[in-house]
């Protein structure tokens, strides 16, 4: 029975994926004689939480029953007060908690005071797929960066363009559809320099009816992207963040920022920017899940610098050869015990193509 609630929890919980940070994107559901009273997850924004829209919904059915949620409740006083004070005013008996918050202001403060309180408490229901689900926030609070998925889209053999640079399209229209979903299910879209330049991309989810839309990031050095592109024309529209070299032209800063972008300097090392300074950047803003779609040298300094946490491949079955451009640039590997490794989490058909999706070891 624990596991069946637990598993409708962390399902509400993936409802706020994208919408919440720096959040953790929670779950929570109370049962009272088996009977389910209440609901809720983390609201856009963070607010409000996940045990507090549960408990409202239940109203007194909360008493003496027994909640559900993904994430050890809060401890402290913020914006609301904390979820392990609202759960133990409204007379909750036992509560169940896949994870324990490793976030200093609770760390462990939420479940004592509920087991002060004297209120039953279950920790672990669930836990393998609340580390997945919250391993953004984990990230952000344990390493100062987001949780960086990279996806590539190619060819059978690895290639994402043409010799003469024609891309549109090597996948099917299914594989691009699921891209546009598991962009709204991060923070941010992020891209290189380079893939704005040449493909003028919009970063949006489109053709879901999902009208709230992720962070762009564009990670560009010098700022030498088109200013009558579309990411320019719509940055008062859809947050824009560029991150930039510390060496970028000072005008060029202040014209994207009239513009409506965010302008984040990093660090420049080796002539390029330093991709782990652009991550901590990019975590101090607040991102905790971030969906990089390239390009090349962008993916090849991402994995060089083992910032990619999840690799998720899109495979069509074309073949365009060695002339074509490659999905991941130079890296400079001279042994196969030095290349990135990842483990095989799942594949699957997507349309006329296959997914694989990969997890760091």
């Amino acid at each position: 029975m624990d596991a069946r609630f637990m598993a409708l929890a962390l399902s509400l919980g993936r409802r706020g994926q994208g919408r919440v940070w720096p959040n953790p994107a929670v779950g929570c559901v109370i049962v009272k004689a088996g009977r389910l009273v209440g609901r809720g997850w983390t609201q856009d924004g963070g607010r409000p939480h996940a045990e507090a829209m549960a408990l409202t919904q239940a109203g007194p059915a909360a008493a003496g029953a027994t909640a559900y949620v993904t994430l050890e409740p809060c401890a402290h006083h913020g914006q609301t007060p904390p979820c392990a004070e609202a759960l133990i005013k409204a007379g909750i008996a036992r509560v169940v908690v896949a994870l324990a918050d490793c976030d200093a202001r609770v760390d462990g403060k939420g479940l004592e005071m509920l087991r002060s309180a004297g209120i039953e408490v279950s920790l672990g229901e669930g836990e393998a797929r609340a580390q997945r689900d919250h391993a953004g926030f984990f990230a952000r609070s344990e390493l100062g960066r987001p949780f960086l998925t990279l996806k590539l889209a190619g060819s059978f053999d690895g290639r994402i363009a043409t010799g003469t640079g024609e891309s549109k399209w090597i996948t099917g229209p299914a594989a691009r559809r699921q891209v546009h979903a598991m962009r709204s299910r991060h923070d941010a879209v992020m891209v290189g320099g380079g893939t704005a330049r040449a493909d003028d991309p919009g970063l949006t989810v489109r053709d879901l009816g999902i009208t709230h839309q992720p962070v762009r990031v564009v990670v560009s050095r010098r700022l030498d992207l088109p200013l009558m592109g579309q990411l320019a024309r719509t940055a008062k529209d859809v947050p824009l963040i560029l991150c930039h070299g510390t060496d970028a032209e000072p005008m060029l800063v202040q014209t994207w920022r009239d513009i409506g972008a965010t302008l984040l300097p990093c660090a420049v090392k080796a002539g390029q920017l330093d991709t782990v300074d652009v991550m901590q950047q990019l975590g101090a803003y607040g991102l905790t899940r971030v969906f990089c779609e390239g390009g090349g040298a962008l993916a090849a300094s991402l994995l060089e610098a083992d910032l990619v946490d999840d690799l998720i491949g899109f495979t069509a079955g074309i073949v365009i050869g060695a002339e074509g451009v490659p999905g991941i640039g130079a890296m400079g590997l001279a042994k196969l015990a030095a290349a990135p490794k990842f483990s095989l989490r799942y594949v699957e058909p997507v349309g006329k193509d296959v997914l694989h999706v990969w997890t760091r070891n």
